[in-house]
């Protein structure tokens, strides 16, 4: 979905990708995908540039969620992470602590895409199969351009245990 990273918006987003987690029936993945999406959205809305503009995608492919955030701006997020009684600046280390892993890689059509991956149970998965799948694979965060080497300021993706570059 387009939309303007505000305020009113971002509630709307976390209501709507609820929603389509529990038609799959994947409710336990709710708090932690809404949580994400509103740290993601929240970043748009407070630091992107020229606008605040954005898509949100999410897919389910087999048994791993990917919510992803598509902005115009091409400056990469810092990844230092705030001290535990900072009020701000935080987003990207709950979205790391929540998630099974998570990255950002300059857009082709400038800008970026950040995102974060999800397990969801194998038994909901199974019962479900056919899935409805939105988005794309080309066009998302793993699309063409992130099989090939990126160079280190190029792409970072974290996970709980390691970070490549």
């Amino acid at each position: 979905m387009e939309l303007q990273a505000l305020p009113s918006r971002i509630g709307q987003v976390r209501r709507i990708i609820s929603a389509q987690l529990r038609y799959w029936h994947l409710d336990p993945l709710i708090d932690h995908a809404a949580l994400g999406v509103t740290e993601l959205l929240t970043n748009v809305h407070r630091h992107a540039q020229p606008d605040k503009s954005c898509t949100v995608e999410v897919e389910l492919l087999l048994d791993r969620l990917t919510v992803s955030v598509h902005d115009h701006d091409p400056r990469l997020p810092t990844m230092g992470f705030a001290d535990s009684s900072a009020t701000s600046g935080r987003g990207l280390a709950m979205i790391a602590a929540v998630s099974e892993s998570w990255g950002v890689r300059p857009s082709d059509d400038a800008g970026k895409v950040i995102w974060f991956t999800l397990s969801a149970p194998s038994s909901t998965t199974a019962a479900l199969h056919p899935l409805p799948v939105y988005g794309s694979t080309t066009d998302g965060p793993f699309g063409p351009d992130a099989a090939g080497p990126l160079e280190p300021s190029a792409a970072l993706i974290r996970t709980r245990s390691a970070v490549v570059g």
